[in-house]
């Protein structure tokens, strides 16, 4: 036997051929992971879970796998699965940035911040130069109150992208909520190079508008960010109204015939097709930004929305029939738009806010539009309360409804700014984190004289503001002394 042969055979045996790599219907693991990705960009999310569960029959807890099908399930709406998923991949195959940072990401949406927190940083220790990653735990800093973190990460994600449109959001959205408006409104016109912003509006031919006068041409005012947004900036539209010859407004059919009645408004359009020809376009979310709003500049005069008289008395007349007589009014809004990037944090099942069904003599009203089938049993716990969703066909009604009501609850939806607009008592269950709109630590808001809010003390935690609320309900249904805001 040679001295410089150490790998021997055993004596009547042969060497064993090379495994090879397993195969999904002809093709490599990695060439299936690839085509369910390609899905997955695409929003095919069947196909993309299909194919996972092909290679995961193949070769079970492929960790790759396991990922890409918790990513999957997370974007069809189901974060806890995803969260299970990306655990077990990360446990398999520790080391894959990607991974820990959608399970930050994950863990944030359901509550888990210890984890979202420690994944988080686990994903910018193994890839310390990505500013997505930091972007990502940016936000998880801001949910367990620590801004100052929260700002360093923005700062060097957007050192590493300068134009990193997302950072730049966050970072906006983090200035306003300190009352930092001037560098806040600065930032927050990044919003607009967003994926999500850069779908609001097609291809412009006529110019940006910079708050210049116009004496001799329209400015076209668009309502480019969701309903309650549009409410929020509507208050600018006079303002905008007196440095050009006319304005046009563009915006949803169910805003424009509340919108429409607006000092200054010439004509509202809904379809881009019908929007005559102008001199110039502005987004209303980047007005606050044109006339340089700080806190104590805010447009403040209120009710800068008023209803119709004739559909306000049609209401009066039909609540005297649906309600019993003597009691105070209770609007409630619990629930928002589904396709709300925060919506999960914001909105309710009715049955959570059943404790306020008994809190007195009162009489409640939904404006919930349109009504989840989930609440329709839970409906008939409210005095008073039935589905009105089919007589709601626009903001002008729901406006309309709102002056017959003494009092709105509402979770973070645009039921909250329609009634401050109104400068109807309006009170709302604030998440944590909050929106920038709302600010930090209180009860009142610059934007809404008339709102009251009563905020999350730890995300996901809804039973303390609920205690609160019910507390300030049963003092206003009892006759007690009113809270902030006069509410």
């Amino acid at each position: 036997m040679s001295a410089t042969n150490p790998v021997q055979q055993p004596v009547g045996t042969q060497a064993s051929a090379p495994v090879p790599p397993p195969t999904v219907n002809g093709e490599t693991v990695e060439q299936v992971l690839a085509r369910a990705q390609a899905a997955a960009q695409a929003k095919r999310l069947n196909e993309a879970t299909g194919i996972c569960a092909d290679v995961l029959a193949v070769v079970p807890n492929h960790p790759a796998a396991l990922a890409l099908q918790g990513i999957v399930a997370a974007m069809a709406g189901d974060p806890e699965r995803g969260v299970t998923l990306l655990r077990q991949a990360t446990q398999i195959r520790p080391g894959q940035a990607t991974w820990y940072a959608h399970l930050s990401s994950l863990c944030r949406t359901t509550y888990r911040i210890e984890e979202a927190l420690a994944t988080g940083q686990e994903s910018i220790r193994l890839d310390p130069n990505n500013p997505e990653h930091l972007v990502n735990l940016s936000l998880i800093f801001v949910d367990a109150d620590d801004r100052d973190r929260s700002m360093a990460c923005l700062l060097r994600a957007l050192g590493l992208k300068h134009d990193h449109a997302d950072g730049h959001l966050a970072l906006a959205q983090t200035l306003l909520a300190t009352g930092d408006f001037d560098p806040g409104w600065l930032e927050y016109e990044w919003r607009n190079l967003t994926e999500a912003g850069k779908a609001t509006m097609p291809a412009m031919t006529s110019a940006p508008w910079n708050g210049m006068a116009i004496p001799n041409g329209r400015l076209l005012l668009v309502g480019d960010q969701g309903y309650g947004d549009t409410i929020q900036f509507a208050r600018y539209i006079p303002m905008a109204a007196e440095r050009c010859q006319e304005l046009i407004l563009g915006c949803s059919a169910e805003m424009g015939p509340l919108l429409a009645n607006i000092p200054g408004v010439a004509q509202y359009c809904h379809r881009w097709t019908d929007v005559p020809g102008h001199a110039a376009h502005c987004r209303l979310s980047s007005l606050p930004y044109l006339f340089r709003t700080q806190p104590d500049t805010i447009p403040s005069g209120i009710p800068y929305l008023k209803a119709d008289p004739v559909r306000v008395a049609q209401w009066r007349d039909r609540l005297a029939v649906m309600l019993p007589a003597g009691r105070k009014r209770i609007g409630l809004a619990w629930t928002g738009r589904p396709t709300h990037p925060n919506d999960r944090r914001r909105s309710l099942p009715l049955a959570d806010l059943i404790s306020l069904a008994d809190a007195g003599p009162a009489a409640f009203v939904s404006l919930q539009k349109p009504m989840p089938a989930r609440d329709l049993e839970s409906i008939v716990r409210f005095p008073g309360m039935t589905d009105l969703s089919d007589a709601l066909t626009d903001f002008g009604e729901t406006a309309a409804l709102m002056e017959n009501l003494d009092l709105v609850i509402t979770v973070d939806t645009s039921m909250g700014h329609l009634a401050g607009a109104l400068g109807k008592p309006v009170w709302i269950l604030i998440p944590k984190a909050a929106d920038w709109r709302w600010m930090l630590d209180r009860e009142d808001s610059p934007w809404y004289p008339s709102v009251r809010l009563f905020r999350q003390q730890k995300p996901g935690g809804w039973n303390e503001p609920m205690g609160r609320l019910r507390t300030a309900l049963q003092g206003l249904l009892a006759g007690l002394p009113s809270g902030p805001a006069g509410s």
